[in-house]
């Protein structure tokens, strides 16, 4: 088991996830990374961390990603959910399908993280869990409704 700090980071395969990964490693964090696309993974081993491929709204894949960190380092001291995009389109054009995709990409997996991690957190003593969202939570958009919706429900988390 490790003493050092130990951070989650969902989508962490490029861009702001990317980014997000590679402050804290630079703050002295011990990664664990996760992407659909295996860029996580690549991005990990640079950062001396774990990466693995998987998708936020496979719980099973939440689970491995949670189970393999505590495997490896014993503890997790901070989780930052990083998603995609959800379904876009004009409101009323919008299929339940994609708002049920959207639900379980910006709002499901965050619950689902937060189940899997926070008793071990309790258990050591704190932990500390970021959601990333957007500003159309605030001022919202009519390109993006699923996303405005939805990331405002994840502000009440």
């Amino acid at each position: 088991m490790t003493e050092q700090k130990v951070a989650i980071v969902t989508a962490a395969g490029k861009g702001m996830g990317a980014a997000i990964a590679s402050e804290l490693a630079a703050a002295g964090y011990t990664l664990a990374l996760m992407s659909p696309s295996g860029a996580a993974a690549a991005l990990a081993e640079r950062l001396n961390g774990l990466g693995l491929t998987g998708s936020v709204t496979e719980p099973a894949d939440l689970r491995r990603l949670v189970e393999q960190t505590l495997a490896r380092y014993g503890r997790i001291d901070a989780v930052v959910n990083h998603t995609g995009h959800p379904p876009k389109g004009p409101l009323l054009e919008i299929p339940d399908e994609d708002w049920h995709r959207g639900l379980d990409l910006v709002m499901l997996n965050v619950v689902r993280m937060a189940r899997l991690v926070t008793p071990r957190m309790q258990a050591q003593g704190g932990g500390a869990i970021v959601n990333i969202s957007t500003y159309a939570v605030f001022e919202p958009e009519d390109t993006f409704p699923v996303s405005a919706s939805l990331r405002a429900a994840l502000a009440g988390f």
